[in-house]
């Protein structure tokens, strides 16, 4: 990757982490009673989200980032059992982000999946799960994820890129129908078999 490219990826990754954080303490504000609620990820309640969501978009990220497999401490941990889970998260996705400042970490491949892929594009499909994830946070409990415009546009194309693997694993679900005018991210969430118009406690 050149170095305008790298700059761009990290600040798109900076963005969605900032997001993330964000959704994460209005989650936690929520209460942990709402912990059970079910998701727009339908495997998933929201603890059991939140748990997939801060182990790889913080931790994982951080541990690839030096090349580091991820401790089973950590792959076992149940994260929202703390009160103060939302701000830990917070502050391990900063360190996660500025693991990634280096452009020498942007080059090689990472582990990934059992195998190893380049590691920009595991990069890129974990900013994804940052907006895509903290979306499905969101909804849960009524909030909202904002991203920037070409924020969005770029999950979009991560998703489109990498939809096919993610529906083999059953990552995604099938396509919702999203209009082709939508934002970008609207179109995102479709594509990844998230119906945009979900809400807590009405379904959609």
């Amino acid at each position: 990757m050149n170095e305008k490219d790298v700059e761009r990826y990290h600040a798109y990754m900076k963005e969605c982490a900032a997001e993330a954080a964000r959704v994460a303490r209005a989650v936690a504000a929520a209460g942990p009673d709402r912990l059970g609620d079910p998701t727009p990820c339908a495997a998933f309640d929201l603890r059991t989200l939140v748990n997939h969501w801060v182990l790889y978009t913080s931790h994982g990220l951080e541990h690839r980032a030096r090349r580091e497999p991820l401790p089973e401490e950590l792959t076992g941990r149940d994260f929202t059992a703390g009160g103060s889970w939302a701000e830990e998260y917070a502050a391990q996705l900063d360190r996660a982000v500025a693991a990634w400042a280096d452009p020498a970490v942007w080059e090689g491949d990472v582990d990934f999946g059992g195998g190893s892929a380049p590691a920009v594009d595991v990069a890129s499909m974990v900013i994804k799960e940052m907006a895509v994830h903290g979306w499905d946070a969101a909804r849960s409990v009524g909030a909202e994820l904002r991203v920037s415009p070409e924020a969005g546009a770029f999950v979009l194309g991560v998703v489109e890129e990498h939809g096919d693997i993610y529906r083999k694993y059953d990552g995604f679900a099938d396509p919702v129908p999203v209009p082709a005018d939508a934002p970008a991210f609207e179109r995102a969430l479709g594509a990844s078999g998230r119906d945009p118009n979900w809400r807590a406690g009405g379904g959609v």
